[in-house]
């Protein structure tokens, strides 16, 4: 891996940090370099099975990935057999041959195999290094017309009856799979967007566009004319520009995608479509994209602000291409949810995709949301009409969530998921909306909803908590029926349960590990019966590196009652007759948390950051998991900056209760974006406790993150004057309010770039220190965006040496080499 040795560092402060007892850990470089992401990938390969369903069947094939090499396997579930697609070292001695590149049995480069409709049959792609010149088709799109040579790529087809394998010509190749394409359910037309506006064209110039996309004879049929920038029929919202005029223009020529849902018979499709030309926009610059610094200009909704017009909900007449607007007002400033149906065998015609519509051909299913999320109906609209009915509603004081709903018995009844008894649970309901029954019940969160079989009634679905004593994060899975009754477990066992199912629902693979158990995946029938052991992960390459699995714990929160679950991390070379800082590794949710619950590669940032001598810790905290109870969840509403800092107060003082090798005058924290915001406010709320902080793309000023997170998980305030008319009131608490409190050791950073949490929340918080006249460091990624991109492994060393210097007393910040990284470089480079 290449790494880009750059960033630009502003640092305002000292680095003086007295020494402190010898029984205090010392920083080890050495071992927290054993476990970068590149030597990682050597020694740890696959952790589950990702089955590919053979034509929607229960058939599969995966491919597995181990210290002795790849391997891929067609599992039949039916027979109970387990076979190698191909004997391997056969294969490998067969595609040598033919690409004059030699593999091994354990060294087999195959790609982008797919099983073709003739299920004896499958494709697949080799990579040589042999040069060949680009197709006319490639040399045109060319910006330098001088790079005409690539890597052969040699396509085979290999049948699994007689094993014979052959060449094939690129000529027969699969045509690619334009992004932009949406087709009619008898695919005999393509709908896109160009030009801000709605276009089709037929499928002959679709083979055309296949070939080369500017092709001058493509002949294209517009449907709309009235569509413009940021009030477009389709690819532009919220869009991006970046450049002049030219660049501009260019980009309107571009075939993009529209999000079109269609009627099962092919008659009607619809759209949405929503004016953004009033909303404000935001900007980025980036310094080191090209000779000039460029501007990217975006739409951006931030909380609290005016939005002067409503989304809009469209149905085309496919004959006629003419639209009506379905009247779906009810509350300003609705978000309109137009589902479209599960993809199932009935999606494909032949090798395309198509998007149909929740429903039927006389009606299909949306939601409709407040702006305040505290009011949802689920709205069937009738085609015939264009006219809504109110199905479902739901209402709360605090924000609500919404699924899809599952339709069932021929579209007469429907599955609905509402957390309206405070957990999230089934109910089943008739079209009209009248209540059956409801089908889960209890303390526990059901979740997602994966298959149905309409021959039994049985629902198979995830959930959490329903077991006791076990972390009520840990994932299982169930089945129930339609009308309710005893819910059966379908995965047993004390582990987190990752299951995909077949769209039969007869059979499911379970992924299941905890963080200190290897992963193992294993096939079940739709009864919770064994059918084989498929897989366990081999872990002896870690294991032999010395390294050690982290350990659950659960203490509790800051009201004393709630339980709080949490892993701990502890260097390798531990000795319980040290003392080590602990360090908090935190995301506040809410729509998350950042605690792992199964076996992962977590270590390329908190586990390698204990390797340098410190204890890490992730642990929940109140309002911070949508999958415990909906009390848990809004926890923190109406107090988006300090809902959680007490919880990660109180875990560390009672870890170093518990456990004497933890020092509690040396608590650090740190994370990333929700986690950077967290991190900062740890250390202005309690800056006595919080010693040293490292905050990466926080959103410092939530009043500037964009409205649909932040107005959800802290709330707006609907305001309706005597008038009638109707606004929103948004008030938030702010990082930068306490920046006088500041006493430790805290360094900001953030990529120039970051188009998500806007580099705006971490410069004003560096805005506010300076004004308080406090010393603090500041870290600038060029060209950075919210994932720090390709700078993620220099900005991981820099966090080792700020907590290493710190809370240790020492560090490599007198080298200006990161050696850590000079090394990782691969030969040559």
């Amino acid at each position: 891996m290449k790494y880009y040795f750059l960033g630009l560092c502003l640092l305002i402060g000292s680095y003086a940090t007295a020494q402190e007892p010898s029984t205090l850990a010392k920083p080890n470089y050495q071992l927290a370099a054993k476990y970068s992401p590149a030597k990682l990938s050597k020694m740890i390969f696959s952790t589950e099975v990702n089955p590919n369903w053979i034509n929607f069947g229960d058939k599969f094939w995966y491919e597995y990935n181990s210290p002795k090499g790849k391997k891929w396997y067609l599992v039949d579930p039916k027979t109970r057999k387990k076979s190698e697609l191909f004997d391997h070292a056969e294969m490998a001695s067969r595609i040598t041959s033919i690409v004059k590149n030699p593999f091994d049995a354990q060294h087999l480069d195959i790609r982008n195999l797919r099983f073709m409709e003739n299920e004896n049959l499958i494709r697949f792609e080799v990579q040589s290094t042999k040069d060949t010149v680009k197709t006319k088709e490639e040399i045109k799109k060319l910006t330098n017309k001088n790079d005409t040579l690539k890597k052969k790529l040699f396509y085979f087809e290999y049948n699994l009856s007689n094993k014979n394998l052959r060449e094939l010509s690129e000529d027969s190749k699969d045509k690619s799979r334009l992004f932009w394409a949406n087709f009619n359910p008898d695919t005999t037309k393509v709908f896109y967007a160009k030009d801000y506006n709605l276009y089709w064209m037929d499928y002959a110039n679709f083979q055309k566009a296949q070939k080369d996309e500017k092709d001058s004879t493509i002949v294209e049929h517009q449907i709309t004319t009235d569509g413009v920038q940021y009030y477009a029929w389709g690819g532009d919202e919220y869009s991006s520009t970046t450049g002049d005029k030219k660049s501009l223009d260019e980009e309107k020529k571009k075939r993009k995608p529209v999000w079109i849902n269609w009627s099962p018979n092919g008659r009607y499709f619809t759209l949405t479509r929503k004016d953004n030309r009033e909303l404000s926009a935001l900007w980025v610059i980036n310094n080191v994209a090209a000779q000039r610094p460029t501007l990217e200009t975006y739409k951006y909704l931030m909380p609290g602000e005016l939005d002067s017009t409503e989304t809009e909900l469209h149905i085309f007449d496919a004959s006629t291409l003419k639209s009506r607007q379905v009247p779906v007002a009810a509350f300003k400033n609705q978000t309109i949810s137009s589902w479209n149906a599960d993809r199932n065998k009935n999606s494909y015609k032949g090798k395309h995709y198509i998007n149909y519509w929740l429903g039927n051909d006389e009606e299909f299913y949306i939601a409709r949301s407040s702006r305040d999320l505290k009011r949802i109906d689920i709205l069937a609209v009738n085609v015939a009409t264009g006219q809504p009915r109110t199905v479902i509603e739901e209402r709360s004081n605090v924000y609500l969530d919404v699924k899809k709903p599952y339709l069932i018995n021929n579209g007469n009844q429907l599955i609905h998921w509402s957390q309206r008894d405070g957990w999230g649970h089934f109910y089943l309901y008739n079209k009209n909306g009248a209540l059956v029954n409801q089908i889960t019940n209890g303390a526990y969160h059901c979740d997602e909803l994966s298959s149905y079989n309409e021959a039994t009634g049985t629902l198979y679905f995830k959930a959490n908590g329903l077991e006791k004593n076990i972390d009520p994060y840990y994932s299982f899975f169930y089945s129930v029926n339609k009308n309710g009754g005893n819910v059966k477990l379908l995965t047993p066992g004390n582990f987190d349960h990752q299951v995909t199912s077949s769209e039969s629902g007869n059979y499911f693979i379970d992924n299941f590990s905890r963080v200190n158990t290897a992963p193992v995946s294993n096939l079940y029938n739709g009864n919770g019966q064994l059918v084989m052991k498929l897989e366990e992960t081999d872990l002896s390459n870690l294991l032999a590196s010395g390294y050690k699995f982290p350990e659950p714990f659960t203490v509790k929160a800051g009201d004393g009652i709630t339980d709080l679950y949490g892993v701990m991390y502890k260097p390798f070379d531990f000795d319980s007759t040290k003392t080590y800082p602990i360090i908090e590794y935190v995301y506040p949710g809410p729509q998350t948390e950042a605690v792992n619950k199964s076996f992962g590669r977590s270590m390329d940032r908190i586990d390698r950051l204990a390797q340098m001598g410190f204890i890490v810790v992730s642990v929940g905290n109140r309002g911070g998991h949508p999958s415990r109870s909906k009390w848990y969840h809004t926890y923190g509403y109406g107090n988006l900056r300090d809902y959680g800092l007490e919880d990660k107060k109180v875990v560390a003082e009672q870890l170093a209760n518990r456990y004497s090798f933890i020092d509690i005058n040396r608590v650090g924290i740190t994370g990333h974006s929700g986690g950077g915001f967290m991190s900062t406010a740890a250390m202005l709320v309690y800056p006595d406790f919080f010693k040293v902080a490292v905050s990466g793309a926080g959103n410092h000023e939530n009043n500037i993150y964009n409205r649909w997170w932040s107005e959800r998980h802290h709330g707006v305030k609907e305001v309706v004057n005597a008038k009638g008319d109707t606004t929103f009131s948004y008030q938030i608490q702010k990082n930068t309010e306490l920046a006088k409190n500041l006493k430790g050791h805290l360094l900001l950073v953030t990529g120039d770039i970051d188009n998500n949490v806007h580099p705006a929340n971490t410069i004003r918080m560096v805005d506010a220190l300076i004004r308080a006249n406090k010393r603090f460091d500041f870290l600038l990624l060029p060209g950075q965006r919210h994932a720090f991109g390709d700078m993620t492994e220099y900005f991981f060393w820099r966090m080792a040496d700020y907590f290493s210097q710190h809370l240790l007393g020492a560090s490599a910040m007198n080298e200006v080499d990161i050696m850590e990284m000079n090394r990782e470089k691969p030969m040559g480079k």
